[in-house]
């Protein structure tokens, strides 16, 4: 199977190393087309694939076509690339807000899938969601889920309308991670802590918790009562995160994301 990234930034070169490394692919089997002059030399020393600047080179020999651009750029690539297409070939989008419906028309092309990945997919501890089109076989989605793989988790979603809500969950996520512990080390560092050692308790607390989590069948709930006693430290906070709606303004951020996620795909 030959594959085609069109795009060498941050998530396109994830994709390239992350096929690569895992085997599912090979050199000679992967393609990258980038328009930049100055970013085709950079990726052709790293030496993942063949490097390729204009469409009409590359775009006839790929099985698969990975669109790994800002989705801004979208209607121009479409116009660019229409040209050399065929309806054989399978397009997978990562460009957040960028409709099947919408690529379908501006290519011409039937066999659509449509993904959300997000950041940690650059360490191998992704989240990706995906859906398509009607006309993408059974083995074709195994074949994309496979390589979505390569970067951490995937899941399939029979509806589009889960990839907004997968945008505002996993694909804004980390943010939203961070920003909790951006607040902890913060509170750290008032307590006396320097920053190194601020960032150690707050990162190692936050992978031990996940951790912890996953390798049992208990709801966050029933930790957090596991770890509050009566009276308690971990009691007293919780009160101040309940009197100040912590938890319902992390839901009402995840719901304006989605928003902002479902106005995108309108225009």
């Amino acid at each position: 199977m030959q594959i085609l990234i069109i795009g060498g930034g941050n998530m396109g070169l994830t994709y390239a190393q992350s096929f690569l490394r895992s085997h599912i692919t090979s050199k000679e089997n992967m393609m990258i087309l980038e328009k930049s002059p100055e970013k085709a030399v950079e990726l052709a020393k790293k030496d993942i694939g063949t490097v390729y600047g204009k469409a009409e080179d590359c775009i006839n020999g790929a099985d698969l076509i990975i669109f790994a651009v800002k989705p801004q750029d979208s209607a121009a690539l479409f116009e660019y690339i229409r040209p050399f297409i065929s309806d054989q070939q399978v397009f997978l989008s990562i460009m957040a807000g960028v409709k099947i419906e919408t690529i379908s028309k501006a290519l011409k092309a039937n066999k659509i899938i449509r993904a959300m990945p997000n950041l940690p997919a650059q360490i191998g501890m992704g989240m990706t969601v995906f859906t398509s089109s009607d006309e993408v076989t059974r083995i074709e989605l195994v074949m994309v889920q496979n390589l979505l793989s390569t970067t951490g988790k995937a899941i399939y979603a029979e509806k589009e309308s889960a990839i907004d809500s997968a945008t505002a969950i996993s694909g804004s996520g980390p943010a939203y991670v961070w920003c909790f512990m951006d607040a902890m080390m913060q509170a750290a560092r008032n307590m006396g802590f320097n920053e190194s050692e601020s960032e150690l308790l707050v990162s190692q607390t936050f992978r031990g918790a996940v951790e912890l989590y996953n390798k049992t069948n208990l709801s966050c709930e029933e930790w957090i009562k596991r770890v509050s006693s009566r009276g308690g430290t971990t009691e007293a906070a919780m009160k101040t995160y309940r009197a100040n709606s912590v938890q319902e303004d992390i839901i009402e951020g995840a719901q304006a994301a989605l928003d902002r996620a479902i106005e995108l795909g309108k225009n």
